[in-house]
């Protein structure tokens, strides 16, 4: 089996750090409000990769987490430590209490999942279970020297660590010089992109509504966002994993500042896969609320749809490619996944697996998880003289990771 690594851009076989097990940990949702189609091609990406592990004989551990703390607006804009906690802002909006907010936009998302035949996570950590984790490696990063404090946060020091722009291929010159500042304008703060490890309730975030008692201060604080999926991460599967997983948007600050804390705190190689899937279009464009086109999962099914539609529309294109989506397209999965379910069901006997398009269908998930072939192999398949039973046991197996 061979992935395409962002940590160097290559296409690459896949070696996991034990034989036949693979650890693998996937970034999950901030749970702040629903998550739209967008997010969910992200989710039954994830599935096929690890469906496909499995099918290829290997034992996976997955880890999703929530993030139900500690992710501030600034995130992901190009800046990491500026805004307010978005669980504080969906508090403000619903006029309740953040963990309520959380717990109420986890199962709703887990509902959501299930529809579209996504298997549970191996563990699902929610981030405010792990502050104590939390708090011992940005205290593991002071004792090392990789983090300092002022009045106002802890810092990793990102001056301290070599090959700091080796996932996103950036140059520290062609970044914003004030990158790092922003609402949150801290003057002790040594370089631009140095990024906050542990907030305290003080300047900004004075009425932070989630706080917790800490050994920094005698102010209570709370993590910053990218501290929490390594120590998650470290405690459910260790200091060094196979695979780490996340949207595209994640690699120039998210995954980047994981990986700079990780092997800074640990002393080894975080992940040795990166693995990241593009964004999901809307009419050419991207997803907004404003427009209403940040649409839902209820959405598909408000228009007759089933959940399963919309995954085979995300078989359609490879991961690491953008995908539109138009309603019309939508209609097209329909019909080809009914036509599809009808003829499988038309066969009445179960026969054997046939082993020259098995191998056809291992090619494709070997190829980097090629959905888009894999799926091509099952009509190709069914065109041909292959019996029927044969057909049927052959394309059952392939739904083991197609899962339609």
């Amino acid at each position: 089996m061979e992935l395409f690594n962002t940590l160097g851009r290559v296409q690459q076989e896949f070696t996991p750090l034990e034989e036949k097990k693979v650890t693998f940990y996937h970034c999950g949702p901030t749970v702040y409000w629903n998550q739209h189609i967008g997010n969910m091609r992200g989710m039954v990406i994830a599935d096929l990769i690890r469906r496909s592990m499995v099918y290829r004989g290997y034992e996976v551990t997955y880890v999703r987490n929530y993030t139900d703390v500690g992710h501030l607006s600034g995130d992901n804009e190009g800046d990491a430590d500026t805004g307010t906690d978005r669980m504080e802002k969906a508090a403000v909006r619903e006029q309740r209490d953040p963990q309520v907010i959380a717990d109420h936009y986890i199962q709703a998302f887990e509902q959501d999942i299930q529809k579209l035949n996504v298997l549970p996570a191996s563990n699902s950590p929610k981030a405010t279970d792990y502050i104590e984790q939390m708090i011992q490696m940005v205290q593991d990063l002071l004792d090392k020297r990789f983090a300092y404090q002022s009045e106002l946060a802890i810092y990793f020091d990102t001056s301290k660590t070599e090959n700091y722009y080796a996932l996103s291929g950036q140059k520290a010159d062609n970044l914003r010089s004030d990158a790092g500042h922003g609402e949150v304008h801290d003057s002790a703060k040594k370089n631009a992109n140095d990024f906050a490890l542990w907030f305290f309730k003080t300047g900004a975030h004075a009425n932070a509504l989630q706080t917790w008692a800490n050994p920094f201060s005698d102010t209570e604080g709370f993590p910053g966002w990218h501290i929490e999926c390594s120590a998650m991460a470290k405690h459910i599967l260790g200091s060094q994993i196979d695979i780490h997983m996340g949207g595209i948007e994640h690699v120039p600050i998210h995954h980047t500042n994981e990986i700079a804390q990780s092997e800074a705190a640990n002393g080894k190689k975080f992940a040795n896969y990166w693995l990241h899937n593009e964004h999901l279009l809307v009419d050419g464009a991207k997803m907004s609320k404003s427009e209403g086109t940040s649409y839902l999962v209820s959405d598909m099914e408000a228009k007759g749809f089933s959940p399963l539609d919309l995954r085979y529309l995300f078989l359609q294109s490879h991961y690491r490619s953008k995908q539109n989506f138009t309603w019309e397209a939508l209609e097209a999965a329909q019909t080809a996944r009914t036509r599809l379910v009808k003829k499988i069901a038309s066969y009445p006997d179960l026969g054997s697996v046939d082993e020259k398009y098995e191998n056809m269908f291992i090619g494709a998930i070997n190829d980097d998880i090629n959905m888009p072939k894999a799926l091509a192999v099952v009509y190709v398949l069914l065109a041909s003289d292959v019996s029927d039973a044969d057909k049927k046991a052959t394309v059952l197996k392939f739904d083991t990771v197609l899962s339609l």
